[in-house]
């Protein structure tokens, strides 16, 4: 297989309602004001934050600004009319740039409105018409309902249930997989 060589995504990304660009340092306490809920945290693989673990991603994220080898990433936040409503992020998974993975958090204010929806379609779209890539998945707490959902709601088709895989925060916990390959993509 020839891998070819991928685009760089045309950022900020704007839709109807959001506009997606990469992370700043005046995107701190937006960011804290959700990732430091407990029940943002409940299914991602940290625990809440603090002001200080919200630095350190801060400055991580802000280095993820594009997909072009194995073990790069794209990090996003997700605005509505100005404000930081949540985060996705597309990385690169093995040895290749074909295959990615998507993720995200949302601010629960703002939940219930289809941002998330919105958002995860126009990273998807960044993988596939953008980067050019083969695969995508999705990996989640089987607990976490509003996650599946919302997979399904964008196209990912449920590949696997991984049971007690996972060992986060004190437990063993089963694993949802969520796939979309290049060929199954369909632009809203």
């Amino acid at each position: 297989m020839t891998e070819v060589t991928p685009l760089r995504a045309p950022l900020p990304v704007r839709t109807s309602r959001l506009v997606l660009r990469t992370y700043a340092p005046g995107d701190l306490d937006a960011l804290l004001a959700y990732y430091a809920d407990p029940e943002v945290a409940r299914f991602l693989l940290e625990e809440p934050w603090t002001s200080e673990d919200a630095e350190t991603q801060l400055a991580r994220r802000m280095a993820r600004t594009g997909v072009d080898e194995p073990g790069s990433a794209l990090a996003l936040v997700v605005e509505h009319e100005g404000t930081v409503v949540g985060d996705v992020s597309l990385w690169t998974t093995g040895d290749t740039v074909s295959r990615g993975e998507v993720g995200w958090a949302f601010n629960p204010a703002y939940t219930g409105r289809g941002f998330a929806t919105e958002a995860l379609r126009s990273l998807l779209g960044i993988a596939f018409d953008h980067y050019r890539m083969h695969r995508v998945v999705a990996q989640l707490d089987a607990r976490n309902e509003r996650s599946a959902l919302l997979c399904e709601r964008v196209g990912l088709k449920r590949e696997g249930h991984l049971r007690a895989d996972w060992w986060s925060k004190g437990e063993w916990t089963d694993t949802l997989v969520y796939g979309m390959l290049a060929r199954e993509w369909q632009r809203p």
